[in-house]
């Protein structure tokens, strides 16, 4: 395998305001042409040859496109996304009435680009009151032992001990209940996740671990392993994209100096393994030359990760990690994103969701694919180069 040197990389072209801004519209405009199918449904997780098929608000994806409806309702002001949005906000309000899927920690990814987002946008209440009644719901999922919200699995599930690095971006909700609230106990559960995760699911040489256990006697740090990536020891490329944008994330809500540091070497790690357009395998361990395939969610995750966090730098620091981001970026628009429209109805090309591996325990689906997340990150990023934004996180 071969991965892109730093001075290659120095050479990269970034992506311009104006072609943020071209590719913003275009992002709007393919959400706009899909949005009677996906009013009343949602898309599954990822596409199948090219195409989302409809479904209900189950698993735990479907904020993503709610999400991505509400970045295009603050590009274009068109109504009909405010009115697509308020429809899905009443579908998620309903979910966590009735507690359909919701024994996950995944609530954040949920309710924030969703209902918080339009909460924030419009002031829709229901909006509001579904966010707190999911973040009520995720505090529950918290282990006073090992002091972190456990993944998945029931609660007394003897396997089940464990975080997965995922989480970090779960945890705005928490501090956005706190903050609505004036209810320290979700600032407080949050504050203990992320001290937790972050002290465990990094590596010394900041690669990362996508999930960790803790001894359930004790509390106690047990050992790291991967569900996703592909193997124990490598860096599951969506996991580092994680680490990146969650050290950010942590960076803001607490002023944790330390988070930065493990920004930049948790970044660094990902920049070292990146192939030669930017857009990375779907595990580190692979480089150009390699027969897998891309995440290309992976890319604009981080690349969210990269703008966010030079927001609290000094201005070198700031101009050299959001040109990161306008590189990576430009990558993405220009190689990844989709343009034939008969063919695609999501918005980036090339992401996995889940690669098996004969050192892995995954399913094998959603591979070479579009899946919501990639596409909601990558508008979340071209809105981040195109405007002063106010994140859903």
């Amino acid at each position: 395998m071969k991965w892109i040197s730093r001075e290659e990389l120095a050479s990269k072209p970034e992506m311009t305001q104006e072609e943020a801004g071209e590719a913003l519209k275009a992002a709007s405009a393919q959400v706009l042409r899909v949005l009677p199918r996906f009013t009343d449904h949602f898309p599954k997780a990822y596409s199948e040859d090219g195409m989302y098929r409809p479904t209900d608000n189950v698993d735990w994806t479907p904020g993503f496109w709610t999400g991505e409806i509400w970045l295009a309702y603050e590009y274009t002001g068109d109504e009909r996304l405010k009115a697509a949005g308020d429809i899905q906000i009443d579908s998620f309000l309903e979910r966590i009435n009735k507690k359909q899927d919701v024994e996950t920690h995944d609530l954040g990814f949920m309710y924030s680009p969703s209902c918080v987002a339009g909460y924030k946008l419009t002031g829709n209440p229901k909006g509001r009151e579904a966010a707190l009644k999911a973040a009520d719901q995720l505090i529950t999922r918290f282990h006073e032992k090992g002091q972190f919200i456990q993944a998945w699995g029931p609660l007394n599930s003897p396997g089940d001990y464990r975080l997965i690095i995922d989480c970090l971006l779960n945890l705005p909700l928490l501090y956005w209940a706190s903050g609505e609230t004036g209810d320290r106990k979700y600032k407080d559960i949050a504050q203990a996740h992320i001290h937790t995760a972050l002290a465990n699911v990094i590596r010394p040489d900041f690669s990362t671990w996508h999930t960790f256990f803790f001894n359930r006697e004790t509390g106690e740090p047990d050992h790291g392993a991967t569900c996703q990536g592909y193997r124990d020891g490598s860096a599951w490329a969506r996991g580092q994209a994680w680490g990146i944008y969650g050290t950010a994330i942590g960076c803001r809500y607490t002023g944790e100096a330390s988070y930065m540091d493990l920004f930049r070497g948790v970044t660094d790690y990902f920049l070292d393994h990146l192939p030669a357009d930017l857009v990375p395998f779907w595990d580190l361990e692979f480089g150009d030359g390699d027969a897998q395939p891309r995440d290309s969610s992976s890319a604009s995750i981080a690349a969210c990760g990269l703008l966010e966090m030079s927001r609290f730098m000094e201005p070198g620091e700031k101009a050299y990690y959001a040109g990161l981001a306008g590189k990576i970026l430009k990558s993405v628009a220009d190689n990844y994103a989709v343009k034939d429209l008969s063919a695609c109805n999501g918005q980036v090309l090339h992401s996995t969701y889940s690669n098996h591996s004969p050192y892995n325990t995954c399913n094998h689906y959603g591979v070479d694919e579009c899946n919501l997340w990639g596409d909601y990150f990558y508008m979340e990023a071209l809105t981040r180069i195109c405007s002063d934004w106010n994140p859903y996180w």
